[in-house]
């Protein structure tokens, strides 16, 4: 017997397709997406046909404001100008006009009203949240779907994603949740709870918020929106792991094999594919040592790639290719400093996150150096691996999701050393932790650099002076840590 419930949507595009026959990958991990901010932070997600972002939200005189340009920059070509008081911006050459101070606008020759007054702040232009259903069609010649309080806005005809999910009483049971395109959420665990967050993807609602399953082990999973995210929460009287297959369109999520603590680790838990149907329980995952293939001293990782191109920064201008750019300026400069050094994906090619993480570790390399870009925020954030709980050691092997534990404070200490050093360039950075993939699975000092553009031009992340300072900057920082890493493992 199968007890299965589907959440089902009836809007942005219709009905879910039915429960299907998937090939399982078992992942011993909890997979995360790329970020949208810092904790705390106020953000507007915007999901549109062609790409899908967020953009920071500030409080001013009681009133949640937002800026214009950052909104418009991404859909199509965008330029705006001070004059005293007055702010214009013009998109696609449409143009608006607003007055600092003043509750009304002139939008391509029509008047708005604005709920709050308009606000202008070292040239950028700040619009009410509230005022984005009027301004926005008329801007954009093109239709929204805005929802004020979960700050999540749809733009035109955007394909948005929805998903079933149903509950096979296997042994153990398992929930295995379908949805209509690629997902990456963030996964993370708490006592009695899965929690998945969705930044990018454009995850609409579902029938019903709650769907109950009946079970003891999987009682039931909520779905909620907040602040430009959507989030599902699996509650469960046991540990939860979640594994992806299918392309990432399919999420299972299961409970998590029990572990004994062990010693010190020396080598990983990697991921073991096992194909089955939906009614199958999943197989063990298999226990292998990485082979030393390439002894390299850093390892250079460019984000995306091939057919994921990752957040489209700007008319043209893709995620896959900054990073790649960054890459191979990176390699040269620290092969200069006499550093050998391996980029993983050199010309552009499509890897999944396991791949990366195990070509990696089998490098056994001093360093691990990922590399993304953003089209939000100014400078270079740095990032260090945020463990999710549990994941002890199973014998002389690392759960495969806690892999980076023991390496986790060198991890640290280079990032400062790098922060210290694009300080010295007049580089803005912070170093921040995430529960980011593939740092939680490498057996080697790990860092994430995120690089946004310098000022208000996103396309200055193509600038050959700016990726020059922040690769000059990172290999410094490499460099003056060599003695705490070691030589190659």
């Amino acid at each position: 017997m199968e007890a299965r419930a589907a959440w089902r949507n009836h809007g942005h595009g219709g009905w879910r397709r039915p429960f299907a026959a998937i090939s399982l990958t078992l992942v011993m991990a909890l997979v995360s997406a790329p970020w949208a901010g810092s904790a705390g932070e106020k953000r507007l997600a915007i999901y549109a046909p062609v790409t899908s972002y967020s953009v920071t939200v500030v409080d001013r005189n009681g009133y949640e404001y937002v800026g214009l340009s950052e909104i418009l920059e991404p859909l199509g070509p965008t330029t705006s100008r001070t004059d005293g008081l007055h702010w214009k911006v013009r998109y696609n050459n449409g143009d608006s006009e607003f007055s600092a101070g003043k509750n009304r606008a002139r939008v391509r020759g029509h008047d708005v009203d604005l709920p709050a007054n308009f606000l202008l702040e070292s040239g950028r232009g700040l619009v009410p949240v509230s005022s984005l259903s009027a301004l926005l069609p008329r801007i954009l010649g093109n239709g929204i779907n805005f929802n004020e309080s979960t700050r999540r806005l749809f733009v035109g005809n955007v394909t948005t994603t929805h998903f079933t999910a149903q509950l096979s009483h296997t042994t153990p049971a398992r929930l295995v949740m379908n949805f209509s395109s690629r997902v990456n959420p963030t996964i993370g665990t708490e006592p009695g709870k899965l929690r998945m967050t969705f930044s990018r993807e454009p995850i609409v609602a579902p029938g019903s918020p709650t769907l109950t399953f009946g079970d003891k082990i999987i009682p039931s999973a909520n779905y909620s929106e907040n602040n430009g995210t959507a989030e599902i929460v699996v509650n469960s009287g046991a540990a939860l792991m979640a594994s992806f297959s299918n392309d990432g369109r399919t999420i299972t999520v299961a409970p998590a094999p029990q572990a004994t603590s062990a010693p010190t680790p020396t080598a990983v838990m990697q991921p073991a594919t096992a194909t089955s149907s939906p009614s199958a329980a999943p197989s063990s995952p298999s226990i292998v040592p990485s082979p030393a293939i390439q002894h390299v001293y850093a390892v250079v990782d460019a984000s995306h790639g091939g057919d994921d191109r990752g957040a489209l920064l700007a008319a043209q201008l893709m995620e896959k290719d900054v990073c790649l750019a960054l890459a191979r300026r990176l390699k040269q400069e620290l092969e200069s400093l006499h550093i050998p050094t391996l980029v993983l994906r050199d010309p552009d090619a499509n890897l999944t996150l396991d791949q990366r993480a195990v070509e990696a570790n089998s490098a056994r390399a001093a360093i691990y150096i990922g590399l993304h870009a953003a089209s939000d925020g100014r400078g270079v954030r740095l990032y260090t691996s945020l463990l999710p709980s549990g994941g002890e050691n199973n014998g002389p092997f690392v759960a495969w999701d806690t892999a980076q534990s023991r390496y986790l404070p060198l991890s640290q200490s280079v990032a400062q050393g790098i922060a210290s050093e694009l300080q010295k360039k007049q580089i803005q950075v912070r170093t921040l932790a995430a529960p980011l993939r593939p740092l939680n699975n490498l057996i080697t000092a790990a860092i994430a650099v995120e690089v946004a553009p310098p000022g208000s031009d996103v396309l200055d992340l193509n600038l050959p002076v700016y990726q020059q300072n922040i690769v000059s900057a990172v290999a410094a920082g490499v460099m003056a840590a060599r003695d705490r890493l070691g030589a190659p493992q």
